[in-house]
């Protein structure tokens, strides 16, 4: 039998002692303490024991228990990897595997939403939905109307091509009631958002139509050089597209969805205007062409442009004949610093349309003319604006128009959002509609067309206050005032109260 730790530590206390007698005399204490550990050791053998123990395989039945174990994982591994190995979702399968998937597909997704994203990365779209409800007093049939007109334009993302920078626009219309025009006779059109395809759809139908559709290519000058030097850029359009948007623009009086609605305040309006627009456009303003356009901005802030226009022309420009004899305009423009460095544009235009409409039913005749329009800034919320032109030709409506009125600001009330518009203007009746205008039966029934003799000028008076309710919501209280209508000096004066409503995005 092994001795223990302590016997051991008594028989090798005694030894020491008989060996050495004086030094265990000496070194009692020593002794006591070589005890204590021996005794210390053998509990720690002990503990090894105990574990050494219960670390042994306790029989069979552990092991067969660990194998159990190992073979359901397996098999589970097993069922896991075949639900991976196809695309379908079982409710049989592993719920770890539904779930991988259901993550998978939700990143597919994902990637799939990127991609489109990106498709149509650079692309820019707005949209304008404006309605007009007007009320004409001083005629003689029912003065009451109401209009909308919505408007989407889609541009594409530039594309480059060497320095050449180039994009494309789409713009539908829509729109129903055709406004006061047909009410009463008159030089101006007092509505100038009314839009329908009455020619094309019943009226009480409402359809969209392909208004513009036009290619844009930038040019840096000069051609070939190094573009960040380059002060000068030609500019080519080409296709259909609204001749307004580049032609007899105007910062205060261009926009008949925030600014004037009187067609004469809107353009030049011997160009635009109800009985016979010189425009060249077709029945709703548009007209197939290019305009190529020099700008330079040397001498920025100071910038230059020369413009040249070539539109279809006749009762309704199209793509078939009407450029026989087309509409051209040739204008040019500068942004000048005027009254203490406020900016100020500029512009003057020549145009010759050799298929204008004349005011005798299905007839056209060359008409020619000059333009001058301006806008001037004049302190911080103050512009002022002007439109003069001339017309030449046989059977003109009238030879003679000028406009003038200013926009102020709203922040002199504490309103920077809104804005007042006063505008005054006059179109002097032609030579040829003065002779005729009484006596002229076009179309052969026996009534004279207008019945009236014309003389002098017909003038013209709006005034509007632009309400903004919020960022994309704007309301207009607007109030004309016509007086001759047509230079008929016998008509009463045509008072006509609106409100317009304009939501843009």
């Amino acid at each position: 039998m092994r001795k223990s730790n302590a016997a051991r530590s008594g028989l090798l206390a005694a030894a020491i002692a008989a060996a050495f007698p004086a030094l265990a005399a000496a070194d009692a204490e020593t002794s006591r303490l070589i005890q204590r550990l021996m005794g210390r050791v053998e509990k720690l053998e002990q503990r090894n024991a105990e574990l050494e123990k219960a670390l042994q395989p306790r029989g069979t039945g552990a092991s067969r228990q660990v194998d159990e174990r190992l073979k359901a994982l397996e098999e589970r591994n097993t069922r896991l990897d075949s639900a991976l190995s196809t695309e379908e979702v079982s409710e049989k399968e592993p719920e770890l595997a539904s779930r991988l998937k259901a993550v998978e597909y939700q990143a597919l997704d994902i990637q799939k939403q990127a991609k489109v994203i990106d498709s149509i990365e650079g692309f820019s779209a707005g949209a304008n939905f404006t309605t007009v409800a007007q009320r004409a007093s001083g005629i003689d049939n029912s003065g009451a109307q109401l209009n909308y007109r919505a408007d989407i334009t889609v541009t594409t993302p530039t594309i480059k091509t060497g320095d050449i920078e180039s994009k494309v626009l789409g713009h539908f219309r829509v729109g129903q009631g055709k406004g006061l025009s047909d009410k009463f006779i008159s030089f101006v059109g007092p509505n100038a958002t009314s839009f329908q395809l009455g020619s094309v759809v019943e009226p009480e139908s409402s359809a969209m139509m392909l208004a513009q559709a036009w290619y844009q290519a930038d040019i840096p000058l000069p051609y070939g050089g190094f573009k960040p030097h380059s002060r000068e850029t030609l500019t080519v359009n080409f296709g259909k597209m609204d001749p307004f948007a580049f032609f007899d623009q105007n910062a205060a009086a261009n926009d008949e969805t925030r600014q004037f609605l009187a067609s004469m305040f809107v353009h030049n309006a011997l160009l635009d205007n109800p009985l016979a627009a010189n425009i060249g456009a077709d029945g709703f303003g548009f007209s197939p062409g290019m305009r190529f356009s020099y700008f330079n901005w040397g001498a920025k802030p100071e910038t230059y442009r020369l413009s040249l226009g070539v539109f279809g022309a006749g009762r309704s420009a199209n793509f078939s004949d009407s450029f026989k004899s087309p509409f051209v305009i040739l204008q040019a423009e500068t942004s000048q610093r005027f009254f203490a460095g406020l900016q100020g544009n500029y512009r003057v235009y020549f145009w010759r349309n050799g298929q204008a409409p004349t005011f005798v039913k299905d007839e056209t005749a060359s008409h020619g003319g000059i333009g001058f329009n301006f806008d001037q800034r004049l302190g911080d919320g103050v512009t002022l604006f002007g439109r003069l032109g001339t017309g030449s030709g046989e059977r003109l409506p009238f030879d003679l128009t000028a406009s003038f009125g200013a926009e102020f600001n709203g922040s002199y009330w504490n309103r920077g959002a809104d804005a007042i518009g006063l505008a005054i203007g006059g179109n002097r009746a032609s030579k040829d509609f003065r002779a005729q205008s009484a006596t002229l039966d076009a179309d052969g029934d026996g009534i004279p067309d207008y019945g009236f003799a014309a003389t002098g000028w017909e003038q013209v008076m709006e005034a509007y206050y632009r309400f903004r309710v919020h960022e994309r919501f704007e309301l207009t209280p607007d109030f004309q005032y016509i007086r001759n209508p047509a230079g008929n000096p016998d008509a009463r004066p045509v008072m006509i109260l609106g409100v317009r409503a304009n939501l843009a995005f």
